[in-house]
């Protein structure tokens, strides 16, 4: 049922997103992060101006790998972000703030030598440190680093049986405050 969710949810969003980009008349520019990219972990967003020194972005990132070595490693984080632009918008540093929404059926980094998994759902809020380097009238560079507080409310279970671990009521709940967004986007502008 969660894996249907998140397919509705992508198509959705995936909507959003081209919608966005018919109707913006601004500059508008697409991106790929060629990091997460390579570590075949798409993060693929939208970034619109807004002000005279703000941007707005939209940006999702997914694993959609259901299972690597038999353990589950499936995410998906969308996350709008205001960004305030220092010296003018799309050349040089900036500082973001954003809120965003998780969902995943993931194996922790701490439990990779158990038979435990977390199927659930969170959201983050945080800020982006970046820069913006333009390479010619269409292509530009957006170096970042980003992170903040992320809360999930999931469920645990066994690999092994399919049958919960935890003895949560409802939901169980965690929260940490990391590092979870970064890299170089590739850009291009579209108008």
């Amino acid at each position: 049922m969660l894996i249907s969710k998140l397919y509705i949810m992508k198509k959705l969003l995936f909507l959003l997103v081209v919608l966005l980009s018919l109707q913006l008349h601004s500059q508008t520019y697409v991106k790929v992060n060629a990091l997460t990219t390579l570590l075949t972990i798409p993060n693929v967003g939208i970034e619109t101006s807004i002000g005279k020194k703000s941007t707005f972005q939209l940006d999702i990132l997914g694993s959609p790998w259901k299972s690597i070595d038999g353990k589950p490693q499936q995410f998906y984080i969308v996350i709008p972000e205001y960004r305030y632009h220092f010296k003018e918008k799309y050349n040089g540093f900036y500082a973001g703030a954003h809120i965003g929404g998780t969902v995943f059926n993931f194996q922790k980094w701490n439990y990779l030598n158990t038979d435990k998994y977390e199927k659930g759902f969170g959201y983050v809020i945080g800020a982006t440190i970046g820069y913006q380097k333009k390479i010619n009238d269409r292509f530009m560079l957006d170096c970042f680093l980003g992170g903040g507080n992320q809360q999930g409310f999931y469920h645990g279970y066994y690999l092994s049986t399919g049958e919960r671990y935890e003895t949560a009521k409802n939901w169980n709940k965690s929260g940490e405050w990391l590092p979870y967004r970064g890299g170089v986007m590739v850009s291009y502008r579209i108008d």
